[in-house]
């Protein structure tokens, strides 16, 4: 795996505020990767810093495994990081038009990226007639002219209606499908669950897990019981290792499995133990419910 962005120990203060607290990943080509978490979590200053918009305040990081200045990498690089600015008067083509003069890049590639983002039909259109989806989808054509290496999006549905959201999505598994690599930063479980293969959690700047969306979600899942006596059934469980976290919600215990558990078994094995159980129902853990535990302990 060929690696496009390495980060060490990255850490960026504002004061006596950490925004970034020691921050380590390896972005590889051919993945989607996201930045998850809250807001405040230090997701857009991560990427100010690689993009050299935010200095660092120690640490390091580098492009395409350092063999080239981050100068000369960034060209390699499409980015969205703030609201889309074009002119407003301007049509769709003669804004693209001037991001290519500006980047040297040829005016044949224009009607290319308005075609991956579903805008060709509305080429001549003013950018002031657009929809915000529409904005949107415009400034990802406008960071793909120059064919990017990596392309970085920094909350890329935020403020979308359910069918701008839906657009975006398809659009960015679509340019990943054609081997562009995306690292985008979302604090929406939903959005990296349906669109990234790699996930890194944030929460006050530390990273709290790395690594694929799959395995992350690829737990044991749990189990929601009631038994005539819950304090009983409490005390069977947490005696047991094979159990981790258990919570209670109107009188139905959720118990997390430290391993692999079939419910027939569990089932059995209570009754061994004297416990008669009224409900029983195994669910898979899903991202949020990761999430959630991971940010429980913070």
């Amino acid at each position: 795996m060929a690696g496009i962005l390495t980060i060490n120990n990255l850490t960026k203060k504002f004061g006596p505020l950490t925004a970034v607290n020691n921050l380590s990943f390896t972005i590889n080509k051919g993945n989607v990767y996201g930045i998850l978490g809250p807001n405040g979590s230090g997701k857009s200053t991560t990427l100010g810093i690689v993009l050299n918009v935010v200095n660092k305040t120690s640490g390091s990081f580098s492009w395409f495994g350092g063999t080239i200045s981050t100068h000369d990498a960034l060209k390699k690089v499409g980015a969205i990081i703030e609201r889309p600015n074009f002119y407003p008067y301007m049509t769709a083509y003669q804004n693209l038009k001037l991001v290519c003069k500006i980047k040297g890049i040829d005016f044949s590639k224009i009607e290319e990226k308005l075609d991956v983002v579903g805008l060709l039909d509305r080429k001549h259109g003013k950018f002031q007639t657009f929809s915000l989806g529409m904005k949107q989808r415009l400034a990802i054509a406008s960071a793909l002219l120059n064919d990017p290496e990596i392309l970085i999006l920094d909350e890329p549905t935020n403020g979308l209606d359910p069918q701008g959201i839906h657009q975006i999505r398809e659009i960015i598994k679509q340019i990943a499908q054609n081997g562009t690599t995306i690292l985008l930063a979302s604090h929406l479980l939903d959005e990296v669950e349906k669109v990234c293969s790699h996930v890194v959690v944030l929460r006050k700047g530390v990273k709290l897990y790395s690594g694929r969306v799959d395995e992350m979600i690829a737990s044991h899942g749990y189990f929601e019981l009631k038994a005539e006596d819950n304090n009983a059934l409490r005390t069977v469980l947490e005696s047991n290792p094979a159990f981790g976290k258990i919570s209670e919600d109107n009188q139905i215990l959720k118990v997390f499995l430290n391993e692999p558990l079939e419910a027939l078994e569990f089932n059995k094995l209570m009754f061994e133990r004297g416990i008669v159980l009224s409900h029983l129902v195994k669910r898979k853990q899903s991202l949020e419910e990761q999430f959630l535990q991971l940010t429980d302990h913070q």
